[in-house]
C-alpha cells in the first residue's frame, strides 16, 4: 500500500528505514520491484525513542555493516558512531555530533525548516551536508491517530501524557513529489545533492538466489557421493538387498535431490541426528520429510514410505516453489543442546533461529486502548466480556472498538518461531540483523514466509514432552527392574496382541497424541487395533475433518466397508485403505495423478494451490484447465470430473499430511508399548515430564490401578521429581506448592552424603531451614518416619527451631555428637478425620486418597461406568470425579461442553452437555458431581447426555 501510494505521487525511488528493525525489507522490496520503483534500505537508530541517526546502505556490503552494527549494539544504552565508506549516516538537526562531519555524514533538513534557513546560523557551515528530509510514518493524515495510539501503548502511558518528542509530526505522510521538491526551490543545491546520493545507493537483492549452506563437504559432487553411501548403508538395515522396488525409489529420489542441489540439506540433518544419537537423545522425524525413503534410510524418520505408499513428491519436487523442511522433534530438555551444537558446528555467523511476528489481537487491543484512554478496569472488562451489550459500555467504547478493528492483525513485536533454524552460506547479517533472545540464541528479523521468498529453507528443530517421557521410562525400567528396552522395534510393537487390545479399548492415558478424551473415543468407535488404522485416526481427529462431518462418515464406512459406493474405480483402488475418504493431503495427489493423469510433481502443486498455499492464481488456473482437459481426454464424463474436482478442493482444505500422522503413530506405539508392559515406570515418567493432557493426579490414579503404592513426599525417600522403587511411587517435592527447590537439593545432598535423617531434631541440626518451609514439609507428612503425627511435629518444631537463632545447620561430624532430642512427654495430638486429605489438597492440588471418601453422601451411582453400554436409551444417575471438559460452539454459536469423569470404581465415562443443560447445570470446578442423563451409544461407545448435574458437598474441613 505504501509503495503504491509513493508511485501514485510521482516518486521513482525511496529509502525504507524502520526503527531498529528490518523486518519489512524484503516484502517491501518485492513490491517495489513489481511497481517499478527503486528501493534503498537503512535503519533509523533510536535510543529510548529518541532519534540518534539513520544509516543508509549504499550497497550489499553497507547493508551487512548496518545489520552487524544493530546486532552488536541493540541492547546498549546508545548506538556509537558508524563509520564505513559503504554507509551514509544522516543525523537529525537536533542531534548533531560535536565534531566535524565526515564525507559520508549528512543532516536531515525537513521541508518545514526551509523558510527558517536564514535564522539557522549554526547549520550554515554544514550546507554541503544538508539532505532533503521527508520522513514518512503513516500513509495519510487520518492515520496519525493510530500512530499516536501505538506510541502510547508502547510507552504504557495515557494518550494525554504521550511524549511528543517521540511521535511523528503531522506532516509525516507522502505528498506529491513535485510539491516536495517545490519546498526546496530556494535550495537547489540540497535537492541536487540528495538526488545524487540516492543514485549512488545501488543495493540489489537477488530474491531467487539460494541462501542456505551450499555444501556439507566441499562440492555438490562430494555431497552426493557421501549421501549415496550413507543411504545405502541404511538401506541394508531397513530393507532386503533384493527389494528392487525400494532400491528403484532410492535412485529416483537421489536423482531429484541432486537435480535440486539439496544434498547438503539431507547431510546437515543427518549430521545433527548423528550428534543427537551420540548423546543418547531420542528424536522423531515427522512432517512431509517422512515421505522420503532416503530420509528413512538415513534414520531421519522411522516411517517407511514404501509400507504406507507415501509420495516423495509431497516433500520435494522440481515444481515446488517453496522449499521443503524436515520437522525433527527432540525431548523438551534436550533441544537447546542440539541448537547449541548447530551454532558451534556451523558457526554463530551462519546460524540463527527463525522469527515470527506477534500481532495485535482483538481482546488485547481493547484492553490496551482502554488503558490508553484512561478507562477503569471494570469498563474495559465489560467491553471484552460483553461486547454485544452496548448499553453497559463506557461512552468511549465505540471509538475503541473502531480503532481496535483497524489495528487488529498488525505486528506487535518479534518472537521466536517454534523451531525454525537457518544455516546460511554467507553470514546471516548479509540479509538481516540478529536479535538476541533470553536463552542466548539469536533470531532473524523476518518470518518463515519471507525466508522462503528469499531462498532459505529452514530446519525445524522442535521439542515435545512425549519423547521426554519415553526416554525417562526406558531409564526407569533399567534402574528399577534391570531391563533394557529397544523402543525403536516398532515392527514388533505393531504385531503385539496386548498392545492391540489396549489400543482398541482406548487404554491410552499418558500415551503421546492418543490420550485425550476425543482420541480415546475415536479409537474405541473405530475398534482401532493396527498401525494403518491409527495413522488414519491421527489424521481424522483433526478439527477440520471432524467439523466437516467426514470423521463420522469414515467411522460408518469402517464398520460397514461392504456398503461403500466408490465414485470411480480409481477411488476404490487408491483410497480403499480409507474407504474412499480423502483423509490425507497425499490422497488429493493420488486422485489428481491416477484419475486425471497429472504428474505427481504437478499434482502436489495443485494440492498446495487448493489449500491456499500458493500466491499464483494463474498457475492454479492452468492446473485446473489441465485437470479437466486430461479428464476429457481419458473419457470421463464432465459431471463426474466436476464432482471429483469438488471433492478434491473441499478435502484439501482440511486434510492432513499422511507422513505426519504416521510419525505421530510411531511415537504413540512407543508410548503404548511402555504403558502396556511397564505401566508404573511409564506413569512416573509422564508425571516427571509435565506435558501430558491431564493433571498428575490422573496419572497417579492410573499407576494405582496398575498396582502401585502411592506415597506422599518423604524426607528420607523422595527426590525433587517423583521416584519409583519396585511398586512404591514417592511423589516428588516439586509438587508441593511454595517449596524451595534449592532447599530440597540441599536436603537430598545431605541425605546422600551422611545418611537418612533420624528425627526432626536431627533434620534441623543438619539442614538450614526456615519455619515456613519446615511447616510445609510437616503438613505434607514428610516426617512420618519419625512415628509422630503432623500435629505432634508442629508442636515439636518450636523446640527444634529457635526464633532468634540464625538458620545455620551445625553439620556435626560424629553421630555421638549429634543433637539428641530432649526427653519430654508429648501431649495427645492426633490428626482429625480427613485433615490429611485437605492438607494434600492445599499443598499438592489433589488428594492421595479417594475423593469419593470425603463426600457427605454414601451414594456412588447406579452402577459402574463400565456397564453404561448396557443401559442404552435409559436415564441413569452417575457419580463422577471431574477430570476435564472441552467447550465447543454449536452451529448457532452457543457454547456446549463435552466432559470426562472417573467413577468410584476407577472407570472413565464421558458426558455431553448441550447449551440448555449447561446453562442450568454448569461446571463448578474440580470435585465430584452427581449426573442425571440419558445413555447414548454411538459405534459401541456410550456417552451420558446430561439433563441435570450438581456438584456434591464435601465433609467439613476439620482444620477450621
Amino acid at each position: 500500500m505504501l509503495v503504491q501510494e509513493l508511485k501514485a505521487k510521482g516518486y521513482t525511488s525511496f529509502v525504507l528505514t524502520d526503527i531498529n528493525n528490518t523486518s519489512a525489507v524484503f516484502e517491501v522490496y518485492r513490491e517495489a520491484l513489481k511497481q517499478g520503483l527503486k528501493m534503498n534500505v537503512g535503519i533509523e537508530f533510536r535510543r529510548n525513542g529518541q532519534w540518534q541517526y539513520t544509516a543508509v546502505a549504499k550497497s550489499a556490503t553497507g547493508f551487512r555493516i548496518i545489520n552487524e552494527h544493530l546486532t552488536a549494539h541493540q541492547h546498549c544504552n546508545s548506538f556509537p558512531p558508524l563509520f564505513h565508506e559503504e554507509v551514509l549516516v544522516i543525523f537529525p538537526m537536533n542531534n548533531l555530533p560535536e565534531r566535524a562531519l565526515t564525507a559520508n555524514e549528512f543532516i536531515s533538513f525537513p521541508p518545514e525548516q526551509v523558510h527558517r534557513w536564514p535564522s539557522l546560523k549554526h547549520l550554515h557551515p554544514y550546507r554541503e551536508h544538508l539532505l532533503m528530509g521527508l520522513p514518512i510514518t503513516f500513509s495519510a493524515p487520518k492515520d496519525r491517530q493510530l500512530h499516536r495510539l501505538l506510541c502510547a501503548i508502547d510507552q504504557n502511558v495515557l494518550l494525554s501524557k504521550l511524549d511528543k518528542s517521540r511521535i511523528a509530526t503531522t506532516s509525516a505522510f507522502p505528498i506529491p513529489k513535485k510539491d516536495y521538491i517545490e519546498y526546496y526551490a530556494s535550495m537547489p543545491d540540497v535537492v541536487q545533492q540528495s538526488q545524487e546520493l540516492l543514485s549512488m545507493c545501488t543495493l540489489h537483492f537477488d530474491l531467487e538466489k539460494p541462501r542456505n549452506k551450499r555444501f556439507y563437504t566441499c562440492s555438490d559432487k562430494d555431497d552426493m557421493a557421501l549421501l549415496r553411501k550413507l543411504t545405502y548403508d541404511g538401506f541394508a538395515y531397513r530393507y532386503s538387498k533384493n527389494d528392487r522396488y525400494a532400491r528403484a525409489r532410492v535412485e529416483k529420489e537421489l536423482r531429484v535431490i541432486e537435480q535440486l542441489k539439496m544434498g547438503a540439506y539431507f547431510l546437515i540433518t543427518w549430521d545433527m541426528l548423528r550428534y543427537a544419537g551420540n548423546c543418547g537423545f531420542y528424536h522423531v522425524g515427522r512432517g512431509s520429510g517422512a515421505n522420503s525413503i532416503v530420509a528413512y534410510c538415513l534414520k531421519i524418520t522411522d516411517v517407511d514410505p514404501v509400507e504406507l505408499n507415501l509420495y516423495f513428491e509431497r516433500f520435494i519436487n522440481p515444481y515446488r516453489s517453496s522449499p521443503p523442511d524436515f520437522d525433527i522433534d527432540f525431548s523438551w530438555d534436550e533441544r537447546d543442546q542440539i541448537l547449541d551444537y548447530l551454532f558451534k558446528r556451523y558457526g554463530k555467523d551462519h546460524v540463527a533461529l527463525m522469527a515470527c511476528y506477534n500481532t495485535f489481537k482483538a481482546k488485547s487491543l481493547i484492553r490496551e486502548l482502554g488503558k490508553v484512554f484512561g478507562l477503569p478496569k471494570g469498563d474495559i472488562d465489560c467491553m471484552i466480556d460483553e461486547p454485544n451489550k452496548p448499553k453497559k459500555h463506557h461512552e468511549m467504547a465505540r471509538k475503541i472498538y473502531r480503532y481496535a478493528h483497524r489495528l487488529q492483525g498488525i505486528p506487535n513485536h518479534l518472537s521466536i518461531h517454534a523451531g525454525g533454524v537457518l544455516i546460511s552460506e554467507a553470514p546471516i547479517t548479509c540479509c538481516t540483523p540478529l536479535l538476541q533472545m533470553p536463552k542466548g540464541f539469536p533470531i532473524v528479523h523476518f518470518d518463515m514466509h519471507v525466508a522462503e521468498d528469499i531462498g532459505y529453507y529452514k530446519f525445524d528443530v522442535l521439542s515435545q514432552r512425549g519423547l521426554g517421557h519415553i526416554k525417562e521410562c526406558v531409564k526407569l525400567v533399567q534402574e528399577n527392574l534391570g531391563v533394557s528396552i529397544d523402543v525403536h522395534d516398532i515392527q514388533s510393537f505393531k504385531k503385539d496382541e496386548r498392545i492391540k487390545h489396549n489400543l482398541k479399548i482406548g487404554k491410552t492415558i499418558g500415551c503421546f497424541y492418543i490420550e485425550s478424551p476425543a482420541m480415546r473415543q475415536l479409537l474405541q468407535k473405530l475398534s482401532c487395533d493396527n498401525y494403518v488404522s491409527l495413522v488414519a485416526a491421527s489424521s481424522i481427529i483433526r478439527p477440520g475433518v471432524a467439523k466437516s462431518g467426514m470423521m463420522k462418515t469414515y467411522i460408518e464406512r469402517a464398520h460397514h466397508p461392504e456398503k461403500v459406493q466408490y465414485l470411480h474405480p480409481v477411488f476404490e483402488e487408491h483410497l480403499g485403505e480409507t474407504y474412499g475418504v480423502m483423509v490425507y493431503q497425499e490422497d488429493v495427489i493420488k486422485i489428481a495423478h491416477h484419475f486425471a493423469g497429472i504428474s505427481l510433481d504437478e499434482a502436489d502443486i495443485l494440492r498446495r494451490a487448493m489449500s491456499g498455499k500458493t500466491r499464483s492464481k494463474t498457475a492454479f488456473q492452468e492446473l485446473q484447465d489441465q485437470f479437466f482437459a486430461n479428464c476429457q481426454a481419458r473419457g470421463h464424463a464432465r459431471a463426474l470430473s466436476e464432482e471429483v474436482w469438488r471433492q478434491m478442493e473441499s478435502f484439501s482444505g482440511y486434510s492432513f499430511c499422511k507422513a505426519h500422522s504416521a510419525s505421530f503413530a510411531v511415537e504413540s506405539y512407543q508410548s503404548l508399548f511402555l504403558k502396556t508392559y511397564y505401566p508404573l515406570e511409564f506413569m512416573v515418567a509422564v508425571i516427571n515430564n509435565f506435558g501430558g493432557f491431564y493433571f498428575a493426579e490422573l496419572y497417579l490414579h492410573e499407576a494405582r490401578l496398575a498396582g502401585a503404592n502411592i506415597h506422599a513426599p518423604c524426607i528420607n525417600r523422595s527426590s525433587w521429581l517423583t521416584s519409583i522403587r519396585q511398586k512404591d511411587i514417592y511423589i516428588g517435592f516439586v509438587h508441593i506448592k511454595s517449596i524451595n527447590q534449592k532447599l530440597i537439593q540441599e536436603i537430598i545432598t545431605e541425605r546422600e552424603q551422611k545418611g537418612p535423617f533420624r528425627s526432626l531434631a536431627d533434620f534441623t541440626s543438619r539442614v538450614a531451614i526456615g519455619r515456613e518451609q519446615l511447616e510445609l514439609l510437616i503438613r505434607i507428612d514428610a516426617f512420618r518416619f519419625t512415628g509422630h503425627s503432623p500435629q505432634q511435629l508442629q508442636w515439636k518444631k518450636g523446640l527444634c527451631l529457635r526464633p532468634n537463632k540464625p538458620k545455620v545447620a551445625t553439620g556435626l561430624l560424629f553421630a555421638s555428637e549429634m543433637a539428641q532430642e530432649q526427653k519430654y512427654e508429648l501431649p495427645t495430638l492426633e490428626q482429625e478425620g480427613n485433615e490429611g486429605f485437605f492438607e494434600q489438597l492445599d499443598l499438592l492440588g489433589f488428594p492421595l486418597s479417594s475423593p469419593f471418601d470425603i463426600l457427605r453422601t454414601s451414594f456412588r451411582g447406579d452402577f459402574p461406568a463400565i456397564d453404561l453400554v448396557k443401559y442404552q436409551g435409559q436415564t441413569v444417575r452417575m457419580l463422577g470425579y471431574y477430570i476435564t471438559r472441552k467447550p465447543v460452539r454449536t452451529v448457532k454459536g452457543e457454547i456446549m461442553n463435552f466432559g470426562s469423569f472417573i467413577d468410584a470404581w476407577g472407570y472413565f465415562f464421558d458426558s455431553c452437555h448441550f447449551p440448555p443443560s449447561l446453562q442450568h447445570s454448569p461446571f463448578q470446578g474440580r470435585g465430584c458431581y452427581l449426573i442425571k442423563g440419558k445413555v447414548v451409544v454411538e459405534f459401541g461407545f456410550p456417552t451420558v447426555e446430561v439433563e441435570k448435574m450438581v456438584k456434591l458437598p464435601q465433609k467439613a474441613d476439620p482444620r477450621y
